[in-house]
């Protein structure tokens, strides 16, 4: 009888994924050996298939390769090792700090994708979007492709020449993109893979600006949409963008953000409202209104030849610091872009356990929190705001696995 905890998957498969987390960390069958003090054959026979792993040893061989003891054991696949994808990635990053404290963050975001797939699984979902197309790149400037992808993308999903205040829910919702919002280092903005287990999945930097954040996801959705093959780490500032996909996701985040046709059209009713001047309060509350930064504002108008070139190193050697303006203080705040974790994540978690697949701990995990918490979130998912006829509001309660969709006879 194998030991507990293993019968979830053959050995054969448990050998081949500890192989793949111990090799994926940089460990040697010797390396591995060493830390369990046990002989290096062992670890062979274990990787081989000819050994049964007992409890104890997978509880340190995960804890060793960086992986729950799930990973190795249950019914999901482990996907292909996010770190050695993104080996040449991170080989333009000067700083062996920054490369570092990424390798301590990839190992999660691959775990939060890991986990999404599994929570599909759960929910008996395996169908995948239907991605567009990538976009061609030849035979254009890379800020004109950045523009051309800019004006389909918008066209294709309906956004009109405003601004789009709900950005990531607009990706997940009718893209398809698994998108979440973790610490990263400092100097990383974003990170985008694409697999063809997971799909398209994006990391932007939960410590940065909301502002900031929505620039690396437009920026990574545009590596999606043109080289979606190849994993992308983007770090703020313009001056690491010096190959042709950074300078078209580039112009891509500028044109998705702040489309030229209704950004010169609101600008010019600034203009006459203004009596022909337009001063800095002003570009802060449009920068708001697009829910991007001043500095790129500026930028933009000044891309677009409403603003004169200089205008905003001018303003920042002057020593302009919006945040602390007095007309900035009172604009009122946006919307949050809905926190670690994808909205759908969060449903497919919830209905999964309302189905009783996922015990309560499971489901803790899943959502990153802890019991308390995720039963809280559980109940604000399936339960809906409705007004009773004399105006009081009451909860309506939601099967959320339940269909409500008419048979067609």
């Amino acid at each position: 009888m194998p030991p507990h905890g293993t019968q979830a998957v053959d050995s054969r498969a448990l050998g081949r994924r500890l192989r793949e987390a111990r090799t994926a960390r940089g460990f040697t069958q010797q390396d591995a050996a060493e830390a369990l003090a046990v002989a290096r054959t062992t670890i062979t026979s274990l990787e081989q298939g000819d050994h049964k792993a007992w409890p104890d040893e997978l509880i340190r061989l995960a804890s060793l390769y960086g992986k729950r003891v799930s990973d190795l054991v249950g019914p999901k696949d482990l996907v292909a090792d996010f770190a050695a994808q993104f080996h040449t990635a991170t080989a333009r990053i000067d700083s062996g700090d920054v490369q570092n404290e990424l390798r301590e963050v990839l190992p999660e975001f691959q775990n939060l994708c890991q986990d999404y797939l599994y929570l599909e699984q759960l929910n008996g979902i395996s169908f995948r979007p239907a991605y567009p197309p990538q976009y061609p790149t030849d035979g254009l400037s890379p800020e004109e492709v950045g523009q051309d992808v800019a004006s389909c993308e918008h066209d294709r999903l309906g956004l009109g020449d405003g601004p789009i205040l709900q950005l990531r829910e607009t990706l997940e919702l009718d893209t398809g993109l698994w998108i979440f919002s973790i610490p990263l280092p400092s100097r990383i903005a974003g990170i985008f893979i694409y697999t063809d287990e997971l799909g398209g999945c994006i990391a932007v930097n939960a410590r940065h600006p909301a502002e900031l954040r929505r620039w690396s996801l437009a920026y990574e959705y545009a590596c999606f949409l043109t080289c979606r093959h190849q994993p992308n780490i983007s770090m703020p500032g313009a001056h690491h963008r010096v190959s042709a996909s950074g300078q078209i996701a580039d112009a891509f985040a500028r044109c998705l953000l702040m489309p030229a046709q209704g950004l010169r059209r609101r600008f010019n009713g600034i203009l006459q409202t203004g009596g022909g001047k337009v001063t800095a309060a002003d570009v802060s509350r449009i920068a708001h209104y697009y829910f991007v930064s001043v500095e790129a504002m500026t930028l933009r108008l000044e891309e677009l030849g409403v603003l004169p070139r200089g205008t905003w190193e001018r303003l920042r050697n002057q020593g302009l610091k919006v945040r602390q303006a007095p007309e900035f203080q009172v604009l009122p705040l946006r919307p949050s872009d809905g926190g670690l974790l994808p909205l759908r994540y969060k449903f497919l978690a919830a209905r999964a356990y309302e189905a009783e697949r996922l015990t309560e701990g499971q489901l803790a995990r899943f959502l990153r929190t802890d019991r308390v918490s995720a039963r809280g979130t559980f109940q604000r998912l399936s339960n809906t705001v409705h007004v009773l006829d004399g105006g009081k509001a009451d909860a309506l309660p939601l099967e959320l696995a339940a269909s409500i969709t008419k048979q067609v006879s």
